[in-house]
Order: structure tokens, then sequence, then C-alpha cells
């Protein structure tokens, strides 16, 4: 995949992503509109752990785009392992990419998870696109609760399959606002709660990272027995602080991303 397609595919994601998230498109023009440019940080996939499926699967076109693994990151009270990708072209968004540990959950969502994995056609896992392809199995109100009570990841990728969870404005690329705080406060004036889980703010300066997002806004999803309200995407924020040996810090803070998480948390 050269360039050209690689952006392109980053381009569908973000469209993919705002048909679940009107207020990403509603934050991005409001914030363009008092910055000559708005840069996405990072990108946001879930998946599970099961080989056909998988991170490296998730991963592989992204690689084979000119993306290469640099941090891993562990969330044991969630049950999670993720790792971060970084382009060459530093212009390029980087790509954090989490993935279930299925087997930490019992053994009925797993056998569940596994079911739905099963319904997967085989032909559409070898696709570029299958990070963005959404859900390709049957799946009830009533399975998405049962997941929901061990697992909010697990029930979120259940119901809204392969697809961006979230996408991030890089703070240190605005002009109109240069602190984090400055940010989600002018957010707030417009209307639009924060994920408080741990403050508003995660991380610090001293670690290099801070960030902070929306919350996940409501949307009606179609299960196989009925319609329900279930919370979808949101929008993450990040501040970058430079390291001592120079350069940006480009790598997460898993205390952090692990509060960041629960911006999808059923509320």
């Amino acid at each position: 995949m050269n360039t050209q397609q690689l952006k392109k595919m980053l381009e569908e994601m973000w469209i993919d992503y705002l048909a679940l998230n009107p207020d990403a498109q509603a934050i991005h023009q409001l914030i363009k509109k008092r910055n000559p440019h708005v840069v996405n940080d990072h990108i946001a996939l879930r998946t599970f752990n099961l080989g056909k499926v998988d991170l490296k699967q998730i991963s592989r076109p992204f690689i084979n785009a000119g993306y290469h693994a640099r941090g891993e990151y562990s969330f044991p009270k969630k049950h999670l392992y993720a790792q971060h990708f970084e382009h060459n072209d530093p212009n390029l968004p980087k790509i954090f990419i989490s993935q279930l540990l299925t087997e930490n959950l019992d053994q009925s969502n797993q056998e569940l998870i596994h079911n739905l994995i099963e319904q997967i056609p085989q032909e559409v896992l070898t696709t570029k696109h299958f990070s963005y392809s959404g859900r390709h199995w049957n799946l009830t109100y009533q399975q998405y609760q049962q997941l929901l009570k061990q697992s909010e990841y697990a029930a979120w990728l259940a119901a809204f399959g392969f697809r961006p969870n979230h996408f991030t404005i890089l703070i240190n690329a605005l002009h109109s606002h240069h602190r984090i705080e400055t940010l989600n406060q002018f957010l707030k004036q417009h209307g639009y709660a924060l994920n408080s889980a741990g403050g508003e703010i995660k991380g610090s300066a001293e670690k290099y990272l801070e960030q902070s997002s929306t919350l996940a806004n409501k949307v009606i999803l179609s299960f196989d027995d009925q319609e329900a309200e279930i919370p979808g995407c949101y929008y993450e924020f990040a501040k970058r602080y430079p390291l001592p040996e120079g350069g940006l810090y480009q790598g997460f803070i898993a205390a952090s991303a692990d509060k960041i998480f629960e911006s999808t948390d059923s509320r």
C-alpha cells in the first residue's frame, strides 16, 4: 500500500467514525474555525486476542503501509493488552490497537465471543479495510447485556464490531488552545460532557503526556431482537511534552489509557 492509498484508508476510517460520533465533526469544525491545522495524534482500534482477528492481524495492513510497532501496554483489571504503531512520516497519526484477553472472561462469555468470531466470512478477514468493516455476526441485546456485566470493552466490540473507537486532536498543533485545561473548558462551554473517571485530565507534564476525552454519545443500534441505545464513540485530546533528550514523547501511559477506555462505559 502506497502513501496515497494509506491516506485514503485513514480518511475512510474517519468517515466511518463520524457516522457513529457526529459530535466529533461538530467539535472538529469548532476547533478548525480557530486553527489553520487540526492534527490527528492517533486512532484507536479494538479487537479480541483470537487468531483470526488478533492484534497481529488488525495491525497487518498498517505494517504493510509503513507502520512500525513501538510501545506495549497492559491493563490487567480490564483484561487488555495493547500496542501502538508509528509511521516513518511523522505527519501520519499513530495507531493504537488494543485486544481483549478473552481467556480471562468466564466460560459463557468466552464461548459467546468464539461464536461471534466464527461467523466472520473468511474472505472479509484478508481485506485491508477489515479494521473498519463493522460487525460480521448475529448478536442479541441479551447477549450484549451478558458481556456488559463482565466487560464494557467486550460488549462495545461485540455491538459495533471492527471500527475506530476514537480519533485524537493533538493540542500541541493548536494555535487557539495551548493548555489542555483551556481546551477542556472551551468544550464544556459548548455543551460537551467530558470523561471524569480518574479526573478530567489523565497523565501529567511530568509523565510527558496529558489526555482528556468526551463521553461517548449514545446511539441507536440494531440487535437481532431489538433496537437499543448504547454508548458509541468518543473524541480524545492529547498534549505531549518534550523529553529530556529532545523531541516530544510519542508513547502512551497505561494508567491514563485505562481511564480513557471508560469513555464508552454505560452510564
